[in-house]
């Protein structure tokens, strides 16, 4: 889950979900033949996500819109949709709207032409698929994802506000525990998954967060300006920990949430094997990944639908 409001921070002029995001249905009871379908037309949109990727360099972006709609899940709630998690309601407005989803509309705006040339695929999916595209495009590990989920209908079936993480709690060890655990994730798994931050940049402006620009972001690629975790913010590796750690670059940002890795005696254990070990982040950066990914999903075949 991005922690912080990485990106644009704008404001929503539409009174409804953006005028073509509209509900397509739920995917039809699936026979072997129409989830072989269903799984062709998985890949057209997965290689589409990857041109616009390589064309937008909107790699960031992607994975937040991915996390935040599968990071509202509780696991103390058993009814689906009212759980929240990978379904889909953040193409509403009214989830838009929520503080921690500022910008995410314009991820939505880049996806849609996609949604719209394979509109069998659920916004649900979508958002997932362009999640771990993102992750494994910008060099990290292959998340083992499965697909077939369902979406909510309406934006009555949004979850309440609040749900996500903030960047600068008051005790962001226990603040991340609170959210996380929330979830069913594990110290480990919140600490994986704070090594997303490799990728991506906060906006002072827009965000609260982070410096107009420094010398990694005066350029871009995209809007220039920000700060980022990473001098590289489009390559995901295990950098973040080591900068985290050394704390020698002050054009790098750390915040608190970030800081409190190494810091808290059951994080930092994690945040320090990471930082020496690669392959060990990238491994259980992918299994923390994709039991996100799943969080809250209803699958339709029950099974879920493997594209490998």
């Amino acid at each position: 889950m991005a922690v912080v409001h990485r990106l644009l921070r704008r404001g929503l002029s539409a009174a409804s979900p953006l005028p073509s995001l509209q509900e397509i249905g739920r995917r039809p009871a699936s026979s072997s033949a129409a989830a072989g379908d269903a799984a062709a037309e998985l890949r057209g949109a997965r290689e589409d996500v990857k041109q616009l990727l390589n064309s937008t360099s909107c790699h960031p972006i992607l994975v937040r819109l991915g996390w935040h709609d599968a990071g509202t899940y509780d696991k103390n709630i058993t009814e689906w949709p009212k759980c929240g998690g990978a379904n889909g309601s953040l193409r509403f407005e009214i989830e838009l709207k929520h503080a921690a989803n500022a910008g995410l509309v314009n991820a939505l705006k880049l996806i849609q032409p996609i949604k719209e040339k394979h509109a069998g695929v659920t916004y649900a999916d979508l958002f997932q698929l362009a999640s771990a595209t993102a992750i494994e495009e910008a060099g990290g590990p292959k998340i083992p994802m499965i697909y077939g989920r369902v979406d909510v209908a309406a934006p009555e079936q949004c979850p309440p506000e609040g749900r996500l993480p903030a960047a600068g709690p008051p005790s962001p060890a226990e603040h991340l525990r609170e959210v996380f655990y929330r979830m069913g994730l594990s110290d480990k798994e919140i600490v994986a998954l704070s090594g997303a931050h490799t990728l991506g940049r906060a906006r002072p402006e827009r965000s609260g967060w982070g410096k107009p620009e420094t010398k990694y972001t005066k350029n871009g690629p995209g809007a220039p300006g920000g700060q980022s975790w990473t001098s590289q913010w489009l390559k995901f590796d295990n950098s973040y920990f080591k900068d985290i750690k050394e704390r020698q670059d002050e054009d790098l940002l750390v915040l608190p949430t970030d800081a409190v890795l190494f810091k808290d005696s059951s994080f930092k254990i994690y945040a320090e094997k990471y930082a020496a070990d690669q392959d060990a982040f990238f491994e259980d950066y992918a299994e923390a990944h994709a039991k996100l990914s799943n969080l809250g999903a209803k699958f339709d075949p029950p099974k879920g639908i493997s594209l490998e």
